[in-house]
């Protein structure tokens, strides 16, 4: 891409042109990230180190998003013709290494649920001022809940069993096709081209910045579309069903892509990671949500067990709506606006 000198002085040497800004340097650093991590998961491999091996795919998983995400932005910069195919086969690498965790986190998420839905409520300590009596002029403390019925105990054990059977077979599923996707020819010609991005980068000697300032500006209008007013509002039912989550997740592409930009020019993104985290349990949430929800409509069911998996749909749509809820608050701070709490405050 050609540097026009628009601000020369005649008599004077124009000003050198930024050197990639800080791409090229940052493209080669991930490259090598996805290297070594790439070297650690052949040297755990399954029968060694099935926890390295697994942490290992992570981590190139990890690296193949972000240079994904720097070609996407900063595609102008690039070398169209080689950068277009890489980016969508590291998205296909990325998708294919992200399954099999994504199965494991959600089964992890959905018995843990189930296993609060199983839980009497807590019961006050002996001596505390809940325990007091009218001889104090204190109220009685208001009984603790009562433990769940057997049937309900069952129906909440049989829903368990139910969900790992389902989602364990999915993580399987999900595994082997990772691990076929490792040995696969189309695999080795990713990494080939990641082991040349290491040394050689095809940039545009241009400045990145306002590429970057474009990936911020298509977040803030994807958030502008977000109903953060009512987000803000505690137990406001925004999120009890699933229709309304697609611009949520768009959000968290978007600020995905602002955060790994943020990264190439420099820029602090400890509150965008925040973020980040943020929507990553929106999603979560989301998710387990539909597994739940899936989950029960298995033909021949008990009631029971169809009864503690609407319960437990419903508990996972609540997490949707406080990650929601904290997402607009860190926006609003982010932002300089000011929260409900500060506004009322």
């Amino acid at each position: 891409m050609p540097h026009h000198d628009i601000d020369a002085v005649p008599g004077r040497p124009a000003a050198p042109a930024p050197e990639h800004g800080e791409l090229v340097p940052y493209l080669h650093g991930q490259a090598a990230e996805f290297l070594r991590a790439l070297r650690r998961h052949r040297e755990g491999s399954e029968a060694t180190d099935p926890e390295l091996s697994t942490r290992s795919a992570l981590d190139m998983r990890r690296a193949a998003r972000r240079i994904g995400g720097a070609l996407h932005t900063f595609r102008p910069l690039t070398d169209r013709a080689w950068s277009d195919p890489l980016r969508g086969e590291l998205a296909w690498l990325s998708g294919t290494l992200a399954r099999e965790h994504a199965h494991a986190e959600q089964l992890g998420r959905l018995l843990e649920g189930l296993q609060q839905l199983g839980e009497p409520g807590p019961v006050p300590a002996q001596g505390s001022p809940r325990n007091a009596t009218s001889r104090n002029g204190a109220s009685p403390a208001p009984p603790s809940p009562p433990a769940p019925s057997r049937e309900t105990t069952l129906g909440i054990a049989r829903a368990g069993a139910l969900l790992e059977r389902q989602l364990t077979l999915a993580r399987t599923r999900a595994h082997s096709a990772a691990l076929q996707a490792l040995g696969s020819s189309r695999f080795h010609a990713v990494a080939d081209a990641v082991a040349v991005l290491a040394s050689e980068a095809p940039v545009a000697p241009d400045d990145p910045a306002p590429y970057a300032a474009h990936a911020a500006h298509r977040l803030t209008e994807a958030v502008a579309v977000l109903p953060l007013g009512r987000a803000a509002r505690p137990y406001n039912a925004e999120a009890v069903h699933e229709g309304q989550d697609s611009p949520w997740h768009q959000v968290r592409l978007l600020l995905r892509l602002h955060r790994y930009a943020q990264e190439v020019t420099g820029g602090d993104t400890t509150a965008l990671a925040e973020a980040s985290r943020t929507l990553d349990r929106h999603r979560d949430a989301a998710e387990a949500a539909s597994a739940a929800a899936a989950a029960a409509r298995t033909a021949r069911i008990a009631p029971a067990t169809a009864y503690a998996l609407g319960v437990l749909h419903s508990q996972q749509r609540h997490e949707v709506e406080a990650a929601r809820f904290a997402f607009q608050r860190q926006w609003r701070l982010a932002a300089g606006t000011p929260t409900r709490e500060a506004v009322s405050g």
